[in-house]
């Protein structure tokens, strides 16, 4: 699952003549260095066996999140944004071609790991679906309260309960509402 981040994580530490040398097939690594190349091959097999050394705790990249846990980016963004997903921090890129950078959060493995195994992308989706239905329950509530109104004429509802406005006829009496 995670062999295209860790390919570009590996070719990202390697020196730039060397970066279109590395290649992945069938989630094999393969450094291939043509007969002549003046590159320093021992350097680069020592580049690429630091970071195989240290894989398991290389951060996983937003869309390998994705690949893993087999969810869309809309739902990654929602629940990094309410803090189900947890970030273990953000990188910053400059993609080749482009004058901008681009930051995105990386997450921990293990943490990943973790919602797969406790299986709390059901849940998460469970709990949006459960929030999604009572949103659209409360939207038809306030469609129909004011087609309700619409149609007495305009006047305000006095026993609207639903948001908490008891005492409003008290209010109205003090001539605040003008």
């Amino acid at each position: 699952m995670r062999a295209r981040g860790i390919f570009l994580e590996i070719r990202a530490r390697l020196p730039a003549q060397l970066r279109k040398l590395l290649h992945i097939e069938s989630r094999v690594l393969t450094l291939r260095l043509p007969e002549g190349v003046d590159a320093d091959v021992q350097a680069a097999a020592a580049i690429v066996s630091k970071a195989m050394r240290d894989i398991e705790d290389l951060p996983v990249i937003p869309r390998e999140v994705e690949d893993i846990l087999t969810i869309s980016s809309g739902e990654r963004h929602r629940w990094l944004k309410d803090g189900r997903l947890q970030s273990s921090g953000t990188r910053t890129v400059k993609l080749r071609g482009r004058a901008r950078k681009i930051t995105f959060h990386v997450f921990d493995p293990r943490h990943i790991e973790d919602v797969l195994d406790c299986d709390l992308v059901t849940v998460w989706r469970e709990e949006d679906a459960a929030t999604a239905a009572e949103n659209r329950r409360r939207a038809a509530a306030r469609a129909a309260l004011k087609r309700a109104q619409k149609k007495s004429g305009g006047a305000a509802s006095h026993t609207h309960d639903e948001a908490g406005l008891r005492g409003w006829e008290d209010f109205d009496l003090d001539g605040l509402l003008r």
